[in-house]
C-alpha cells in the first residue's frame, strides 16, 4: 500500500512518524470496515446514477469494494497506520486495484460526513444486538418469576426488613427496569437512524447528489436536515452511552443483591459453579465474581459517558478532530455491555433458589407490623392511633424476644381491646402478601397477571425483531 497521503497536495514534507501514530485511528476504527465499504458502495452507485462520474467507473468501484470486503473478512488485508483511518485505508486499497478510477469515489463527500455515516451504521447494528440480549434477559426473569409467585421473602427499605413480598414481585421489578431500557434503546435507534452522507465537510457540495437515494439504499429512515449538524452531531453517541450506563446501573443493582443473597448471612440463592470462582488460599470459598465484575464494569461505562460529554462540551461548529475520541469509548461501552448481559442472564437463570431461607427471613423483623396496624384501621381505629398501638407492641416483643404472631390474645388486648382471634390470620405472611391485590402489588393473583402481560410484551418485540431481521436479508 502506498504511504503517500491522499490529502497531501499542499504539504511539502511528510508527517513525523510519531504524528502518524498519534493521529491514526485505524487501531480502533478498523471494526467499521463493513459499514465504510457499504456506505462507499451506495455513494458510488449514486454518483453513477446522477452522472457525476461515468456509470462504468461507478460499477467498477462497487465491484472492487465488494471484493475488498471479501478479502478483509478472509483475513487477506493488513491495514496501514500511515493511512490513518479505516476510510483512507479502504480508499487506498481501491486506488491500488483500480488506479485513477478509484480516485473518483470521494467525489462529493468528505471524511467528516463519511465517518458520521459509518458510526451511525455501526451503532444501529449494535443497538439491535443489545435489544436482543435485553429481551433474552427479560424472558429469563419472567420465567423465573412465573415459578415463584408464591415464594415469600423479605422486602427491604434502607436495607432493613420492611414488608413481605414474593420472589416473583422482586424479579418483576427488574423486568420493568429492563423494559424501560429496551424503550430507551428503541428511541436511541430512531435518532441514530438518520443519514448524514451528503453533508460534505460542513456545507454540502455543488454536485447534484441524491441523498434520499443513498438513504434508502443504506436503510436509513431520513437524512440530516442541516449539513453543519450532520457532521458535528454526536448526540446519538452520548444518548447511547447514557442508555448503556442506565442498563449497567440496573445490572449493578441486581448484582449487589445477588452478592448479598448468595452470602452465608442471607443464603437466599446459590450460584451455579459455572458462574462462581474459588479462593487461592481458602478452600471453602465460593465467590460471586461474575456479579462483582459486572458491578465493577458499570463504572467503566459511566466513565465513557462522562468522557464523551466532556469532549463535546466546548466544541464550536462544525467538525473538530476531538470527535475522533467518540469511538473508543462507545466501542468499549458496547463491548462491555454485550459481554455482561449474556453472563448475567445465564448466572441468574442457573442460580438455585432457597425458598426455606427466604421464608424464614421474612418471619423476622416484624414485617407484618403494617398489616397488624391495617387490621386495626379496618376495625375503626384511626391509622395514627393504630400505628402507635402496633409500635408499642413491637417494642414489647423486642424486650421479650417475641414475634407479633407469638403474642397471646391477652397480650394483644392489653394494647387494645379491639383485638380478636382474627389478628393471627391477618398477620400471617401469606395473608400479608396475598391481600395486597392492588395493581402493582405482590399478591399471587396480580403477579401471575403481570407475568402474562410480560409474556405478550416479549412475544411482540420478538416478532418485531424477527421482521427486522427478515427485512435486512
Amino acid at each position: 500500500m502506498k504511504e503517500k497521503k491522499l490529502w497531501g497536495g499542499r504539504f511539502t514534507k511528510s508527517t513525523d512518524s510519531f504524528t502518524d501514530h498519534f493521529h491514526s485511528s485505524i487501531g480502533f476504527d478498523a471494526r467499521m470496515y463493513k459499514q465504510d465499504i457499504l456506505g462507499s458502495v451506495a455513494h458510488a452507485d449514486m454518483l453513477g446514477k446522477q452522472g457525476i462520474i461515468p456509470e462504468k467507473d461507478s460499477k467498477l468501484i462497487q465491484k472492487t469494494l465488494k471484493e475488498i470486503l471479501k478479502d478483509i473478512e478472509a483475513g487477506k488485508v493488513t491495514f496501514n497506520e500511515k493511512a490513518e483511518d479505516i476510510h483512507m485505508n479502504i480508499e487506498s486499497l481501491l486506488i491500488e486495484r483500480t488506479g485513477d478510477v478509484g480516485k473518483r469515489l470521494h467525489t462529493g463527500r468528505s471524511r467528516n460526513d463519511q465517518v458520521a455515516l459509518d458510526i451511525r451504521m455501526y451503532l444501529k447494528e449494535q443497538i439491535i444486538d443489545i435489544e436482543k440480549l435485553i429481551t433474552d434477559l427479560m424472558e429469563v426473569l419472567n420465567k423465573i418469576a412465573e415459578k415463584h409467585t408464591s415464594t415469600i421473602l423479605p422486602g427491604y427499605t434502607h436495607l432493613q426488613n420492611a414488608q413481605p413480598v414474593t420472589l416473583a414481585h422482586h424479579y418483576l421489578a427488574y423486568v420493568e427496569m429492563f423494559k424501560r431500557d429496551y424503550a430507551r434503546l428503541c428511541d436511541t435507534y430512531k435518532r441514530t437512524n438518520v443519514m448524514p452522507l451528503g453533508s460534505g465537510a460542513l456545507a454540502t457540495t455543488t454536485y447534484p447528489l441524491d441523498r434520499v437515494y443513498v438513504m434508502e439504499k443504506l436503510g436509513f429512515a431520513g437524512i440530516t436536515l442541516d449539513s453543519m449538524d450532520g457532521v458535528s452531531d454526536r448526540d446519538f453517541v452520548i444518548e447511547l452511552l447514557s442508555t448503556l450506563s442506565i442498563i449497567m446501573m440496573h445490572l449493578s443493582r441486581f448484582c449487589e443483591e445477588i452478592i448479598l443473597w448468595s452470602s452465608r448471612r442471607y443464603a437466599f440463592l446459590e450460584l451455579d459453579d459455572a458462574y462462581s470462582t474459588g479462593s487461592s488460599i481458602m478452600p471453602q470459598k465460593k465467590n460471586p465474581d461474575m456479579a462483582e465484575l459486572i458491578r465493577g464494569k458499570t463504572g467503566r461505562v459511566y466513565g465513557h459517558l462522562m468522557a464523551m460529554l466532556t469532549t463535546m462540551k466546548g466544541l464550536p461548529l462544525a467538525y473538530n478532530k476531538d470527535m475522533q475520541e467518540d469511538k473508543e469509548g462507545v466501542f468499549d461501552a458496547v463491548d462491555t455491555l454485550k459481554m455482561c448481559l449474556p453472563v448475567f442472564t445465564k448466572m441468574i437463570e442457573t442460580a438455585t433458589v432457597n425458598k426455606k431461607n427466604m421464608y424464614s427471613a421474612a418471619k423476622e423483623g416484624f414485617m407484618n407490623a403494617t398489616d397488624a396496624a391495617d387490621w386495626l384501621v379496618k376495625k375503626g381505629l384511626p391509622f395514627r392511633d393504630a400505628h402507635e398501638v402496633i409500635g408499642k407492641l413491637v417494642l414489647y416483643c423486642i424486650e421479650n424476644n417475641k414475634a407479633l404472631e407469638d403474642l397471646s390474645l391477652e397480650e394483644y388486648k392489653k394494647a387494645s381491646d379491639i383485638f380478636t382471634e382474627e389478628i393471627y390470620s391477618a398477620i400471617s405472611l401469606e395473608t400479608c402478601v396475598n391481600s395486597r391485590t392492588v395493581d402493582g402489588g405482590p399478591s399471587e393473583e396480580y403477579t401471575k397477571r403481570l407475568v402474562d402481560i410480560n409474556k405478550q410484551y416479549i412475544s411482540d418485540i420478538k416478532e418485531e425483531q424477527k421482521k427486522l431481521t427478515e427485512e435486512k436479508k
